[in-house]
């Protein structure tokens, strides 16, 4: 792999059933067979929240399930496609709802969730992390590795090179005319970044970005002259490792 330098912010200088005792169906344990201690609200009374795992917190939000499917594997279902990191970052509920087929409703009460904690917890600036190098990308975006679906993300950057947002821009597989740079930008106007990253995961784990990968990174760069917002890097990750295909392509 070529040797990556530290990332350089630049002026305008881009980068860019019950079954039945007769029946040979296996039983599925659904939300309603669990045993009333073990149910995440009764588990919060009894324990506190620490005691619950995220995928429990998360049935907490939710509250029920749907006819089709009950609370519990909705939760499990939603953190499988979004990443913990990823789903506590979203900041549009329609866009959750369509990605993951669930009501407006219980998008909603994720997205208020995220708002509330980032206004409650928000970090100091110098507590903010910072990105210089691509194996800090991989180490940031950590959460992505095991994700079943491929996700574009864009991690937003103040001058100092520190994240001041971060979001998922698309889910399922990345092609040009999908993603269009409106929606990368658009975040990296709103919250006043200085430069951004892009960055997705390939389930297949080769990480070897594909046409298109690198058609979207011409784009990026193209329209990024424009507005005046350095993309410092498009990283490409995997269970395995990465690339960089500023760096590499």
């Amino acid at each position: 792999m070529t040797q990556i330098s530290p990332y350089t912010l630049r002026d305008n200088d881009l980068v860019l059933t019950s079954a039945s005792t007769t029946s040979k169906k296996q039983y599925i344990l659904k939300f309603r067979d669990l045993p009333q201690t073990d149910r995440p609200r009764e588990k919060m009374l009894d324990y506190g929240p620490g005691k619950l795992s995220t995928k429990e917190l998360l049935a907490v939000v939710l509250g029920t399930g749907t006819k089709k499917e009950d609370v519990m594997a909705m939760a499990e279902r939603i953190l499988k496609e979004y990443g913990e990191r990823s789903l506590t970052m979203m900041t549009d509920p329609k866009k959750i709802s369509k990605d993951l087929d669930i009501p407006i409703v219980k998008a909603m009460q994720i997205v208020a969730c995220g708002e509330l904690g980032r206004r409650f917890f928000s970090r100091s600036q110098t507590g903010l992390a910072v990105i210089r190098l691509p194996e800090e990308v991989y180490e940031y975006t950590k959460d992505m590795r095991d994700l079943p679906r491929e996700h574009l993300r864009g991690i937003y950057l103040d001058t100092h090179n520190r994240v001041i947002h971060d979001e998922v821009i698309s889910i399922g597989t990345i092609n040009s005319n999908i993603v269009h740079p409106r929606e990368v930008f658009k975040p990296a106007i709103a919250y006043n970044a200085a430069a951004m990253i892009l960055v997705h995961n390939h389930p297949s784990g080769v990480a070897t970005p594909s046409l298109s990968d690198i058609e979207i990174t011409k784009q990026i760069i193209q329209a990024g002259k424009i507005v005046g917002i350095n993309l410092l890097d498009h990283v490409v990750v995997t269970k395995e490792g990465f690339i960089s295909i500023e760096a590499d392509y």
